[in-house]
Protein backbone atom coordinates (compact mmCIF):
# COMPACT_ATOMS: atom_id res chain seq x y z
CA UNK A 1 0.00 0.00 0.00
CA UNK A 2 1.54 3.73 -0.47
CA UNK A 3 2.24 6.31 1.45
CA UNK A 4 -0.49 8.45 -0.10
CA UNK A 5 -3.05 5.90 0.59
CA UNK A 6 -2.17 5.11 3.87
CA UNK A 7 -2.75 9.08 4.92
CA UNK A 8 -6.52 8.84 3.94
CA UNK A 9 -8.63 9.65 6.74
CA UNK A 10 -11.13 6.69 8.31
CA UNK A 11 -14.01 8.68 7.02
CA UNK A 12 -12.81 8.97 3.50
CA UNK A 13 -11.90 4.98 3.51
CA UNK A 14 -15.54 4.67 4.69
CA UNK A 15 -16.84 6.41 1.74
CA UNK A 16 -14.35 4.67 -0.85
CA UNK A 17 -15.75 1.32 0.63
CA UNK A 18 -19.50 2.45 0.29
CA UNK A 19 -18.50 3.08 -3.35
CA UNK A 20 -16.72 -0.44 -3.93
CA UNK A 21 -20.04 -2.18 -2.47
CA UNK A 22 -22.32 0.10 -5.01
CA UNK A 23 -20.22 -0.83 -7.61
CA UNK A 24 -19.91 -4.05 -6.55
CA UNK A 25 -23.71 -4.64 -6.07
CA UNK A 26 -23.78 -3.17 -9.92
CA UNK A 27 -21.90 -5.89 -11.89
CA UNK A 28 -24.06 -8.24 -9.67
CA UNK A 29 -27.33 -7.06 -10.98
CA UNK A 30 -26.80 -5.14 -14.67
CA UNK A 31 -23.42 -7.24 -15.59
CA UNK A 32 -21.73 -3.75 -16.80
CA UNK A 33 -18.89 -4.10 -18.53
CA UNK A 34 -15.22 -3.45 -16.79
CA UNK A 35 -14.60 -0.15 -18.30
CA UNK A 36 -18.33 0.89 -17.30
CA UNK A 37 -17.18 0.17 -13.83
CA UNK A 38 -14.07 1.67 -14.23
CA UNK A 39 -15.61 4.77 -15.33
CA UNK A 40 -18.14 4.90 -12.75
CA UNK A 41 -15.21 4.39 -10.13
CA UNK A 42 -13.24 7.28 -11.35
CA UNK A 43 -16.39 9.52 -11.07
CA UNK A 44 -17.41 8.68 -7.74
CA UNK A 45 -14.05 8.55 -6.38
CA UNK A 46 -13.51 12.01 -7.42
CA UNK A 47 -16.59 12.94 -5.71
CA UNK A 48 -15.25 11.24 -2.36
CA UNK A 49 -11.74 13.51 -2.73
CA UNK A 50 -13.50 16.93 -3.75
CA UNK A 51 -15.71 15.77 -0.61
CA UNK A 52 -13.62 15.53 2.08
CA UNK A 53 -11.29 18.77 1.20
CA UNK A 54 -14.66 20.09 1.86
CA UNK A 55 -15.59 18.30 5.24
CA UNK A 56 -18.18 16.18 3.51
CA UNK A 57 -19.19 12.88 2.98
CA UNK A 58 -20.86 10.97 0.52
CA UNK A 59 -23.68 9.96 3.02
CA UNK A 60 -24.23 13.75 4.67
CA UNK A 61 -24.52 14.92 0.95
CA UNK A 62 -27.04 17.63 0.21
CA UNK A 63 -28.74 19.24 -3.13
CA UNK A 64 -27.15 22.77 -2.56
CA UNK A 65 -23.28 20.76 -2.08
CA UNK A 66 -23.79 18.55 -5.41
CA UNK A 67 -25.26 21.67 -7.46
CA UNK A 68 -21.32 23.63 -6.00
CA UNK A 69 -19.38 20.24 -7.01
CA UNK A 70 -20.83 20.52 -10.45
CA UNK A 71 -20.13 24.43 -10.66
CA UNK A 72 -16.47 23.09 -9.50
CA UNK A 73 -16.46 20.50 -12.53
CA UNK A 74 -17.75 23.79 -14.91
CA UNK A 75 -14.66 25.55 -13.68
CA UNK A 76 -12.26 23.33 -14.11
CA UNK A 77 -13.12 22.65 -17.91
CA UNK A 78 -14.93 19.32 -17.60
CA UNK A 79 -16.87 18.80 -21.22
CA UNK A 80 -20.84 18.79 -20.88
CA UNK A 81 -20.64 14.81 -21.96
CA UNK A 82 -18.55 14.23 -19.37
CA UNK A 83 -20.43 15.54 -16.47
CA UNK A 84 -23.91 14.22 -17.94
CA UNK A 85 -21.78 11.13 -17.59
CA UNK A 86 -21.20 11.84 -13.58
CA UNK A 87 -24.56 12.69 -12.99
CA UNK A 88 -26.12 9.54 -14.72
CA UNK A 89 -23.99 7.34 -12.24
CA UNK A 90 -24.46 9.78 -9.31
CA UNK A 91 -27.75 8.91 -10.00
CA UNK A 92 -27.66 5.04 -9.85
CA UNK A 93 -25.01 5.57 -6.56
CA UNK A 94 -27.63 7.45 -4.63
CA UNK A 95 -31.21 5.24 -5.34
CA UNK A 96 -28.91 1.83 -4.42
CA UNK A 97 -28.21 4.24 -1.32
CA UNK A 98 -31.65 4.97 -0.41
CA UNK A 99 -33.03 1.71 -1.40
CA UNK A 100 -30.35 0.18 1.47
CA UNK A 101 -32.26 3.04 4.23
CA UNK A 102 -28.77 5.00 4.34
CA UNK A 103 -30.05 7.59 3.19
CA UNK A 104 -33.48 9.30 3.38
CA UNK A 105 -33.02 12.06 1.06
CA UNK A 106 -31.69 11.71 -2.87
CA UNK A 107 -29.39 14.93 -3.40
CA UNK A 108 -29.63 14.24 -7.50
CA UNK A 109 -33.53 14.85 -7.04
CA UNK A 110 -34.12 17.85 -9.64
CA UNK A 111 -30.61 17.83 -10.77
CA UNK A 112 -30.87 18.63 -14.59
CA UNK A 113 -28.01 17.73 -17.21
CA UNK A 114 -25.58 20.25 -18.88
CA UNK A 115 -27.08 21.38 -21.93
CA UNK A 116 -24.97 20.18 -24.78
CA UNK A 117 -24.83 20.18 -28.56
CA UNK A 118 -26.08 17.34 -30.55
CA UNK A 119 -22.27 16.23 -32.38
CA UNK A 120 -22.52 13.95 -34.91
CA UNK A 121 -20.50 11.28 -35.08
CA UNK A 122 -17.24 10.95 -36.45
CA UNK A 123 -17.38 8.84 -40.03
CA UNK A 124 -15.83 7.96 -42.91
CA UNK A 125 -17.03 8.39 -46.72
CA UNK A 126 -17.63 4.68 -48.40
CA UNK A 127 -14.67 5.72 -50.52
CA UNK A 128 -12.37 6.42 -47.22
CA UNK A 129 -13.27 3.26 -45.86
CA UNK A 130 -12.38 1.08 -48.82
CA UNK A 131 -8.82 3.12 -48.68
CA UNK A 132 -9.03 2.29 -44.80
CA UNK A 133 -9.87 -1.49 -45.64
CA UNK A 134 -7.03 -1.84 -48.27
CA UNK A 135 -4.29 -0.43 -46.11
CA UNK A 136 -2.87 -3.07 -44.46
CA UNK A 137 -0.37 -5.30 -46.58
CA UNK A 138 -1.55 -8.74 -46.68
CA UNK A 139 1.56 -10.89 -47.47
CA UNK A 140 2.46 -10.86 -43.99
CA UNK A 141 0.27 -12.36 -41.00
CA UNK A 142 0.37 -9.02 -38.94
CA UNK A 143 -1.59 -7.29 -41.97
CA UNK A 144 -3.92 -10.15 -42.70
CA UNK A 145 -5.04 -10.40 -39.40
CA UNK A 146 -5.50 -6.77 -39.37
CA UNK A 147 -7.39 -6.34 -42.82
CA UNK A 148 -10.04 -9.47 -41.61
CA UNK A 149 -10.35 -7.24 -38.64
CA UNK A 150 -10.97 -4.34 -40.65
CA UNK A 151 -13.50 -5.78 -42.21
CA UNK A 152 -15.52 -7.59 -39.75
CA UNK A 153 -15.28 -4.07 -37.92
CA UNK A 154 -16.76 -2.33 -40.61
CA UNK A 155 -19.15 -4.95 -42.00
CA UNK A 156 -20.58 -6.09 -39.07
CA UNK A 157 -20.72 -2.44 -36.78
CA UNK A 158 -19.19 -3.89 -33.92
CA UNK A 159 -17.08 -2.08 -30.70
CA UNK A 160 -13.68 -2.37 -30.68
CA UNK A 161 -13.85 -4.12 -27.62
CA UNK A 162 -15.97 -6.45 -29.38
CA UNK A 163 -13.99 -7.40 -31.98
CA UNK A 164 -10.54 -8.01 -29.74
CA UNK A 165 -12.62 -9.78 -26.97
CA UNK A 166 -14.14 -12.17 -29.88
CA UNK A 167 -13.79 -16.18 -29.58
CA UNK A 168 -13.71 -19.18 -32.19
CA UNK A 169 -17.36 -20.30 -30.66
CA UNK A 170 -18.76 -17.11 -31.86
CA UNK A 171 -18.34 -17.28 -35.24
CA UNK A 172 -20.65 -19.50 -37.58
CA UNK A 173 -19.33 -19.71 -41.03
CA UNK A 174 -22.01 -22.18 -42.33
CA UNK A 175 -24.92 -19.54 -41.19
CA UNK A 176 -22.49 -16.57 -41.87
CA UNK A 177 -23.25 -14.70 -38.68
CA UNK A 178 -20.90 -13.90 -35.69
CA UNK A 179 -23.04 -13.83 -32.19
CA UNK A 180 -21.61 -10.52 -30.77
CA UNK A 181 -21.58 -10.18 -26.21
CA UNK A 182 -21.67 -6.59 -25.96
CA UNK A 183 -22.39 -3.88 -23.21
CA UNK A 184 -24.51 -5.83 -20.32
CA UNK A 185 -23.55 -8.84 -21.55
CA UNK A 186 -26.43 -8.49 -24.08
CA UNK A 187 -26.08 -11.02 -26.89
CA UNK A 188 -27.06 -10.15 -30.61
CA UNK A 189 -26.39 -12.23 -33.86
CA UNK A 190 -25.01 -9.91 -36.77
CA UNK A 191 -24.12 -11.00 -40.47
CA UNK A 192 -20.90 -11.07 -41.45
CA UNK A 193 -21.10 -10.18 -45.31
CA UNK A 194 -19.20 -12.34 -48.15
CA UNK A 195 -16.41 -10.07 -47.94
CA UNK A 196 -15.56 -10.01 -44.54
CA UNK A 197 -16.36 -13.87 -44.65
CA UNK A 198 -13.55 -14.47 -47.83
CA UNK A 199 -10.95 -12.29 -45.46
CA UNK A 200 -11.57 -13.97 -42.17
CA UNK A 201 -11.59 -17.68 -44.11
CA UNK A 202 -8.25 -16.54 -45.56
CA UNK A 203 -6.75 -15.27 -41.78
CA UNK A 204 -7.64 -18.44 -40.09
CA UNK A 205 -5.88 -20.53 -42.79
CA UNK A 206 -3.02 -17.93 -43.64
CA UNK A 207 -2.11 -16.21 -40.26
CA UNK A 208 -3.74 -17.24 -37.27
CA UNK A 209 -1.73 -20.51 -36.79
CA UNK A 210 1.28 -18.21 -36.86
CA UNK A 211 0.10 -15.89 -34.47
CA UNK A 212 -1.16 -18.72 -32.15
CA UNK A 213 1.88 -21.06 -32.27
CA UNK A 214 0.86 -23.28 -30.31
CA UNK A 215 -0.82 -21.34 -27.07
CA UNK A 216 -4.18 -22.73 -25.91
CA UNK A 217 -6.38 -19.73 -27.04
CA UNK A 218 -9.82 -18.92 -28.51
CA UNK A 219 -9.24 -15.41 -29.22
CA UNK A 220 -9.84 -15.06 -33.11
CA UNK A 221 -7.56 -12.41 -32.96
CA UNK A 222 -4.86 -12.76 -31.15
CA UNK A 223 -1.45 -10.15 -30.75
CA UNK A 224 1.62 -10.98 -32.27
CA UNK A 225 2.57 -12.74 -28.52
CA UNK A 226 -0.51 -14.98 -29.06
CA UNK A 227 -2.50 -13.29 -26.70
CA UNK A 228 -5.67 -11.20 -26.83
CA UNK A 229 -5.14 -7.87 -28.41
CA UNK A 230 -5.65 -4.80 -26.34
CA UNK A 231 -8.12 -2.03 -27.63
CA UNK A 232 -5.57 0.36 -27.59
CA UNK A 233 -3.14 -1.80 -29.67
CA UNK A 234 -5.78 -2.05 -32.15
CA UNK A 235 -6.40 1.31 -31.93
CA UNK A 236 -3.13 2.26 -32.48
CA UNK A 237 -3.26 -0.19 -35.49
CA UNK A 238 -6.34 1.73 -37.56
CA UNK A 239 -4.71 4.95 -37.21
CA UNK A 240 -1.22 3.42 -38.49
CA UNK A 241 -3.71 2.07 -41.51
CA UNK A 242 -5.43 5.71 -41.92
CA UNK A 243 -2.42 7.39 -42.03
CA UNK A 244 -0.98 5.12 -44.82
CA UNK A 245 -4.27 5.51 -46.60
CA UNK A 246 -3.94 9.07 -46.95
CA UNK A 247 -6.60 9.69 -44.26
CA UNK A 248 -6.56 12.82 -42.06
CA UNK A 249 -9.53 12.76 -40.74
CA UNK A 250 -9.86 12.85 -36.88
CA UNK A 251 -10.60 9.20 -35.94
CA UNK A 252 -11.94 7.59 -33.16
CA UNK A 253 -12.15 3.96 -32.16
CA UNK A 254 -15.82 4.14 -33.00
CA UNK A 255 -15.21 5.52 -36.47
CA UNK A 256 -15.89 2.12 -38.24
CA UNK A 257 -19.15 1.53 -36.93
CA UNK A 258 -20.45 4.84 -37.22
CA UNK A 259 -19.67 4.41 -40.91
CA UNK A 260 -21.19 1.06 -40.88
CA UNK A 261 -24.35 3.05 -39.37
CA UNK A 262 -24.32 5.77 -41.59
CA UNK A 263 -23.72 3.87 -44.91
CA UNK A 264 -26.49 1.32 -43.90
CA UNK A 265 -28.91 4.57 -43.74
CA UNK A 266 -27.63 5.95 -46.62
CA UNK A 267 -28.42 2.86 -48.75
CA UNK A 268 -31.72 2.44 -47.18
CA UNK A 269 -31.66 0.48 -44.27
CA UNK A 270 -34.56 0.50 -41.83
CA UNK A 271 -33.60 2.07 -38.45
CA UNK A 272 -34.72 -0.36 -36.48
CA UNK A 273 -32.73 -3.10 -38.10
CA UNK A 274 -29.51 -0.74 -37.53
CA UNK A 275 -30.46 -0.47 -34.04
CA UNK A 276 -30.64 -4.29 -33.75
CA UNK A 277 -27.07 -4.67 -35.46
CA UNK A 278 -25.17 -1.89 -33.38
CA UNK A 279 -27.16 -3.75 -30.09
CA UNK A 280 -28.59 -0.26 -28.76
CA UNK A 281 -31.23 -0.96 -26.22
CA UNK A 282 -32.89 2.09 -27.09
CA UNK A 283 -33.94 3.54 -30.63
CA UNK A 284 -33.47 7.08 -29.60
CA UNK A 285 -29.48 6.25 -29.28
CA UNK A 286 -29.28 5.37 -32.82
CA UNK A 287 -31.13 7.91 -34.06
CA UNK A 288 -28.33 10.30 -34.66
CA UNK A 289 -27.48 8.53 -37.30
CA UNK A 290 -30.38 9.62 -39.49
CA UNK A 291 -28.84 13.14 -39.02
CA UNK A 292 -25.68 12.33 -40.39
CA UNK A 293 -27.63 10.16 -43.07
CA UNK A 294 -29.69 13.55 -43.96
CA UNK A 295 -26.46 15.67 -44.22
CA UNK A 296 -25.01 13.29 -46.86
CA UNK A 297 -28.28 13.09 -48.85
CA UNK A 298 -28.39 16.62 -48.39
CA UNK A 299 -25.13 17.01 -50.01
CA UNK A 300 -25.89 14.90 -52.75
CA UNK A 301 -29.27 16.74 -53.86
CA UNK A 302 -27.34 19.76 -53.95
CA UNK A 303 -24.57 18.99 -55.61
CA UNK A 304 -26.62 16.35 -58.34
CA UNK A 305 -30.18 17.70 -58.23
CA UNK A 306 -31.28 20.25 -61.21
CA UNK A 307 -32.75 22.56 -58.71
CA UNK A 308 -30.32 21.86 -56.05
Amino acid sequence: MSEARRQVNPSEDQDLALVERFLDALWMESGLSDNTLASYRRDLFALVAWLHKQGLSLLALERSQLLDYLAFRLREGYKPASTARFLSCARRFYRYLMRESLISIDPTLRVDNPKRSRRLPDTLTESEVEALLAAPEVSDVIGLRDRAMLEILYACGLRVSELVGLRLHQINLQQGVVRVVGKGNKERLVPLGEEAMDWLLRYVKDARPALVEGNQTDVVFPSNRGQMMTRQTFWHRIKLHAANAGIHKHLSPHTLRHAFATHLLNHGADLRVVQLLLGHSDLSTTQIYTHVAQVRLQAVYQAHHPRG
